[in-house]
This record gives structure tokens, C-alpha cells and sequence, in this order.
């Protein structure tokens, strides 16, 4: 009689603390991130299944000039206007393999609970309502065609407070004291039992962000072993610290070491990361630490990452998106300090993506095919970088940095450091004041174009740079190491 093989991870801190990023995840740098769902159907941006239900806000009035009153046609009459009907994800994935993207991630649920595949768990999904069709599922088939790892984000631990404005009423106007429709019982299993959550006064968020409710927890943990099961992902992403941690951290336990039991069994070594917000050691080491829209201030020991979004997550008409330029030299500073980025591509209700981010992803493409030799695989160099500009650290803040030509950023790989210039210097000099006196420079190629002369002494290296820059942002030159 053989012995069962055990389990590789318990669902325990001690257990999780082993986790080491495998690294595919290292190696990747960038990855695309399919932030869609029903909310994208006014196109009217973020947390619309929230705000539609808050009188006075800007999607409450779209939503009652566009629809009418939440207490007549509500989220769950959005959920069926969406139709994905030119929804093509193997086109869109050619794209962004195209773009440099490493890796895939879709998002499994936001905190709307409206699943965007078929589940045993919650019957509002995107296969019995709205598209007709399993979005996760045909996101992973087109991610494994393209030899991509796959993974998918959930933001259902919040939902049931985040939902709980869907029970007030208008203060004021001819509605007011009329219940919205999530008081419907009707619909509970969409808008849920949460009364209790729904605030006396208007807030933006929840406090605490997670329920005390166990029975609350049980559900989460069931629907998301059931996307573990159903897409044996290669990342799992929680929207928020790891569940239900001001309360009972069991159920996040149990989630993340399934995930990793689950990738054990397929590839014979856990090859699946899953990223949480909570920056505390000992939380963090049970997986990737993953920060919003913002970053670390240098390197960090373990790999990390950035997750952010050309503009709003959900498709918003009065976006200003970010600028091809502007999310390159995010991915390179990152990059620098260890860390990968995340970059959602809003979607347009019908599936397709707009000029726009059409046009960035082939910027971006375009200036990977030339630099991508100083990005993926790369590791960190002793310093990220020198010079006198820096991103600022503050949270949900990602304001361009106005880069001078001092500055730099560095990665490696073996005896190779990159060093991406910011700006283009006026006068035809790179001059790099971080190498160390053992680090003697045998040669220096600007990427995109070829060898440059250059001088090294005293602990300097002036490169001479040709007249015309390759690209118009971030030049990368690789400095060759003499061998120690």
C-alpha cells in the first residue's frame, strides 16, 4: 500500500511563508489585465453598480437621465443590456502579446456579484444572463493558444457591505422614500442580505471593507475554490487584503492554499501566485504583494507588483487615458525596483477596446520589440536608478514624472546592466555615476541602434550617443561587464 503524496501547503501562515514566486512571474514583467464586466454596459467608469444607487452622484444622474430611477430599472436590468457581441479574444490577445504582454489576467467577478462565467454558485453570471457566454473560459483558451500564463482577479470580498446602498431610498424629489429595487426579494440572490451594511450616511466605502458575516465568508470561499477549480490559474488576484483578515483569516488561508495544492497537482511543483494589498510581512509572504495604482520607493527583496489601468477601470467616455510614454516609463521604473506591471486595457461594452488603447498598445509594442532585451528576465541591479527625478510615493497617485536626461534606471542579466535614459541629453552624452570601481565596462550598445564610443574613469561612463534617438522614450543602453 503507497503512502499518499502530501499536500505541499497547509492553510497555515507557517505553511504559505514557504511560497516561493515561481519564475515565470519574475521573468514576465508585463502583464494585460481584462477589467470588464456588466459596469462597462453605461460606459460611465468604476464602481457604476454601486453609484447608481447614491443619490447626488455623477452615475446616479446618468443613471436616471439614461435608464430611470433605480427603483424601476435597476443593476439588474443593466446586467442584461450587456451583450459582448463582437467580444473576439483571440484577436485581442494577439494584440497584447503584440504589446509585450507576458501574461494574462481576467477578472472573475467585481464587487457587483455578477460572475462572468458560468457558476454553480451564483446563477446572476454572464453565461445565464446578459452575454450568453462564459467570458473566463474563453479568455483562458485564447491566453493557453497564445502560450500565456493565465490568471483571474476576484473583488467579491467586499460585495456584500459594497452592495448594500441598493436597499436605501431617494431623501429628496419625487422619489424620495421610494425603495430602490434591490429591496425587490425577488432579486436577493443578486443584491443579497445586507440591509444591515447600508449606511446611515453617504459614504464612499465601506468601513470595515470586509464583512463580519461568516456565512459570508463560507460563499466567498466556495465561489472561489470554484474558480480555482474551474481555470486552474496561474495567478489569483484578491481586490483588497488577504479574507477576511480584520475578522478570520482562515477562509483567505484556505483559498490561497488550494490555489497553490491545485497548481502542485497539474505541474508537480506550485507554479501559481496569488497577489493580495496587505503590505505586512507576514501576510504578504504567503504570496506577491500587489499595490494599486502606486509602487515601492526602491527595490524590493521579494517581486512585487503594480496593478493600474490606462484610465478608469471600467470603460468611462470621460476618460483622459494615460499616454503610451507615460506607461513605458512606469513599466521601466518598476521594472527597476523588482516589480512587474499590471496594465487593464478598458473594454467597451461590445467586447472590442477604442482608437485609443489601440493605438498604445502598438506604441507599446513597438518600443518592447526594441527594449524588451532590458525587461523581461532581467533582475535588479545594486541601485534601481540615480538622478534627481522620482515617481511620487503616495497612494492612487501616478502623475507623470518630468524626467531630465540625468536620469536613469537600472536593470541586469548575468554580466549585462541596462540602463534606460528618461530623457533624451542635449548634448549627445549619456553619463551614467553608479557603476562601482570593480564594475569595469568592456562595451556599450544603444538598443535600436548599435555600439557607442564611450569613456569610463574614476567611477564614471560618459557614452557618446548618436545624433537621432532610437525611440522617443526611454532609450535603453546595455553596458557589458567585464567577467569576475
Amino acid at each position: 500500500m503507497t503512502k499518499e503524496r502530501p499536500v505541499p501547503f497547509d492553510a497555515t501562515f507557517e505553511s504559505l511563508a514557504t511560497f516561493e514566486c515561481p519564475d515565470w512571474f519574475r521573468d514576465a514583467k508585463l502583464g494585460i489585465w481584462s477589467h470588464w464586466g456588466a459596469q462597462s454596459v453605461p460606459r460611465y467608469g468604476d464602481w457604476y453598480a454601486r453609484n447608481m444607487y447614491r443619490e447626488g452622484t455623477d452615475q446616479y444622474r446618468y443613471h436616471l437621465r439614461t435608464y430611470g430611477h433605480p427603483s424601476q430599472f435597476g443593476y439588474k436590468d443593466v446586467v442584461q443590456l450587456w451583450k459582448a457581441e463582437r467580444f473576439d479574444p483571440d484577436e485581442l490577445m494577439d494584440r497584447f502579446a503584440a504589446a509585450g504582454a507576458r501574461y494574462f489576467v481576467a477578472q472573475a467577478v467585481h464587487h457587483d456579484n455578477f460572475f462572468n462565467y458560468e457558476s454553480a454558485v451564483n446563477r446572476w453570471n454572464s453565461v445565464k444572463f446578459g452575454p450568453g457566454k462564459d467570458i473566463v473560459g474563453l479568455w483562458k483558451t485564447a491566453a493557453d493558444r497564445h502560450g500565456l500564463p493565465f490568471g483571474i482577479t476576484e473583488h467579491l470580498g467586499a460585495t456584500l457591505g459594497w452592495l448594500a446602498v441598493n436597499k436605501g431610498a431617494d431623501k429628496r424629489g419625487q422619489f424620495a422614500g421610494v425603495p430602490y429595487d434591490g429591496s425587490d426579494p425577488a432579486y436577493r440572490d443578486l443584491y443579497l442580505d445586507n440591509s444591515r451594511y447600508l449606511p446611515d450616511v453617504d459614504v464612499e466605502v465601506q468601513d470595515p471593507w470586509y464583512s463580519d458575516d461568516p456565512a459570508w465568508h463560507r460563499h466567498w470561499l466556495e465561489a472561489v475554490t470554484e474558480m480555482i477549480d474551474r481555470y486552474q490559474p496561474d495567478l489569483l488576484y484578491s481586490d483588497g487584503p488577504l479574507p477576511f483578515g480584520e475578522v478570520d483569516y482562515t477562509p483567505g488561508l484556505q483559498a490561497v492554499s488550494h490555489l497553490y495544492n491545485t497548481s502542485a497537482r497539474i505541474h508537480g511543483t506550485n507554479r501559481a501566485v496569488y497577489q493580495q494589498k496587505d503590505r505586512r510581512p507576514e501576510v504578504s509572504d504567503v504570496g506577491v504583494m500587489d499595490i494599486e495604482r502606486s509602487q515601492t520607493p526602491g527595490i524590493h527583496p521579494a517581486p512585487w507588483q503594480t496593478d493600474t489601468s490606462v484610465g478608469d477601470w471600467f470603460y468611462n467616455v470621460r476618460d483622459v487615458y494615460k499616454t503610451s510614454a507615460h506607461v513605458i516609463e512606469l513599466l521601466v521604473d518598476i521594472v527597476s525596483k523588482n516589480g512587474n506591471l499590471l496594465l487593464n486595457v478598458p473594454q467597451l461594452p461590445d467586447g472590442t477596446i477604442d482608437l485609443e488603447c489601440s493605438q498604445l498598445l502598438d506604441d507599446l509594442g513597438a518600443w518592447t520589440r526594441v527594449c524588451g532585451e532590458g525587461i523581461y528576465g532581467t533582475r535588479p541591479f545594486r541601485v534601481f536608478g540615480e538622478g534627481p527625478s522620482t515617481v511620487v510615493i503616495k497612494g492612487f497617485t501616478e502623475d507623470r514624472v518630468n524626467w531630465t536626461s540625468s536620469d536613469f534606471r537600472f536593470t541586469r542579466r548575468d554580466n549585462t546592466v541596462y540602463a534606460f535614459q528618461l530623457a533624451w541629453p542635449d548634448d549627445g552624452r549619456a553619463v551614467i555615476r553608479s557603476l562601482a570601481g570593480h564594475e569595469a565596462v568592456t562595451g556599450v550598445r544603444l538598443l535600436g541602434h548599435g555600439p557607442l564610443p564611450f569613456e569610463q574613469a574614476e567611477g564614471i561612463l560618459v557614452a557618446r550617443l548618436p545624433e537621432t534617438a532610437p525611440l522617443d522614450v526611454a532609450n535603453c543602453l546595455a553596458l557589458d561587464l567585464r567577467a569576475e
